[in-house]
């Protein structure tokens, strides 16, 4: 199994939208998820499923993702994948979606999944529209868009 780990990208502030929930992708977050899917597609990354929190800039992010992967199914957003989720449920709905999932989630949660999924107790902080590739429960690879660059995961 394959799963791509993938913090959402950089949204407006809480105050342009009214609420946390409500945040949609900054033209910079926008941005960065496109430079993040050409990022994937390099590796290359093919994938079966795309699943997302159904916050918007998770959403948008999952989107553009797609687009840039020439995806062509259906995005599936998960209320286990928001913020304040658990990861033993969202930890389930991803081993059963397939067997190469793209997961966009929201810091914290995306890092607990990763450390859940690995069986560890922590996991690496995640910067907006970066991934972390956990292949065969073992983690392969990141991806940061601020950077620009795929780096070999190093375990400590």
């Amino acid at each position: 199994m394959r799963i791509f780990l993938v913090r959402h990208g950089d949204a407006v502030p809480e105050e342009d939208a009214g609420s946390d929930r409500d945040r949609w992708l900054s033209p910079r977050g926008r941005e960065a998820a496109r430079v993040l899917a050409r990022l994937l597609r390099s590796v290359p990354v093919e994938v079966d499923a795309i699943i997302c929190s159904p916050l918007p800039r998770a959403v948008q992010t999952a989107e553009l993702l797609a687009q840039g992967l020439d995806y062509l199914r259906d995005i599936r957003s998960l209320r286990c994948l928001e913020p304040s989720a658990h990861p033993r449920v969202a930890g389930d709905a991803v081993l059963g979606a397939g067997d190469s999932v793209i997961v966009v989630g929201h810091a914290p949660s995306i890092i607990s999944l990763g450390a859940h999924l690995l069986g560890r107790p922590t996991f690496p902080t995640f910067h907006t529209a970066q991934c972390y590739a956990i292949e065969d429960g073992r983690p392969t690879f990141t991806a940061r868009a601020d950077l620009d660059q795929v780096q070999p995961y190093f375990v400590e």
